[in-house]
């Protein structure tokens, strides 16, 4: 049966044993922890982890007690332009093989336009005709042969699967991309599938994970809502930042407030049809509301439809 997992940083705000605790109480099975990249990692160093068979002991011990299990490593940002990036998946993977961690949930990465460069450029156009040169040039001669070495080193780490989310600003960002990515790297990578993105950019969760089918290695329990009258005469395409959540066009919410329990129960359904039997790791991003009240509302919707 599916498993309900939690990404704390939803709860960064409070200690590690708080949250540990606060996550018993709401009936979370496993944490989804975040070592670095973009997330401060509030609740699990990473070199502490490495360095210190002590410290080691001290994180282990306090998840068993609270009979919570780890969901995956997570080491999201852009590894393929950042260096900072890449040495912390790199570090991810050492803390991974050091715990017994099997899954990491990551991105793909995103290189930049050509070499010599270092901003990262997400194509998102067949035309002008330059784009296709870009998208080439980040393939063939930065993503590929970087990922060939990542799945090594996992490998090497007994990491068995590395779930790629499909973030807007990715090399990698749904079923087709990612099948792309796969083809050329082997198995080692599937997809850590976020229903919010998807929705967003106009995509159907459900038909994604018919997609995917044994490709579908993680899911993020995370809703999103396109806004009604401020998306019809601006598009999905919106640089507000989220805190500006009331201007724009669409917004990540909190479980149920974008699409209801009908929805989800249905998606679900439709997970458990492909042979899916492991984490829905929740992601709460929802600022209009209290952080905790964010979670209970998210938390209590997956249970009705999981």
């Amino acid at each position: 049966m599916l498993k309900l997992a939690l990404v704390p940083d939803s709860l960064g705000y409070t200690p590690f044993e708080e949250m540990l605790d606060t996550a018993v109480a709401l009936g979370i099975e496993a944490l989804e922890f975040p070592t670095g990249g973009w997330s401060q990692a509030p609740h699990f160093h990473v070199g502490e982890i490495i360095e210190s068979a002590e410290k080691r002991t001290a994180f282990q011990d306090s998840l068993n007690r609270r009979g919570l299990k780890i969901a995956a490593l997570n080491c999201s940002g852009n590894h393929l332009a950042v260096k900072a990036d890449m040495e912390t998946v790199e570090k991810t993977f050492r803390a991974a093989e050091l715990l017994g961690v099997k899954k990491i949930v990551m991105m793909s990465g995103l290189p930049s336009g050509k070499k010599g460069e270092d901003t990262p450029v997400w194509i998102t156009t067949s035309w002008p005709p330059i784009t296709m040169d870009i998208l080439e040039y980040q393939w063939e001669q930065v993503a590929i042969p970087a990922w060939e070495k990542l799945v090594k080193k996992a490998a090497d780490c007994g990491i068995k699967q590395i779930a790629l989310e499909n973030h807007g600003w990715q090399l990698v960002y749904n079923p087709r991309t990612l099948f792309r990515l796969r083809l050329a790297v082997g198995p080692m990578v599937g997809m850590n599938l976020d229903p919010g993105h998807l929705f967003w950019m106009g995509g159907d969760p459900i038909a994604a994970v018919r997609e995917l089918g044994d490709a579908l290695y993680h899911i993020h329990g995370k809703d999103a809502r396109i806004e009604r009258g401020l998306v019809g005469p601006n598009g999905v395409l919106d640089t507000y930042t989220i805190d500006r959540f009331a201007e724009r066009t669409w917004n990540y919410v909190a479980m149920g407030c974008g699409h209801g329990l009908d929805w989800w129960r249905e998606f679900f359904s439709v997970v458990r049809m492909t042979g899916y039997n492991d984490y829905v790791s929740l992601e709460m991003e929802d600022l209009t509301m209290d952080p905790y009240q964010g979670v209970k509302i998210s938390v209590d919707l997956l249970k009705d439809s999981m």
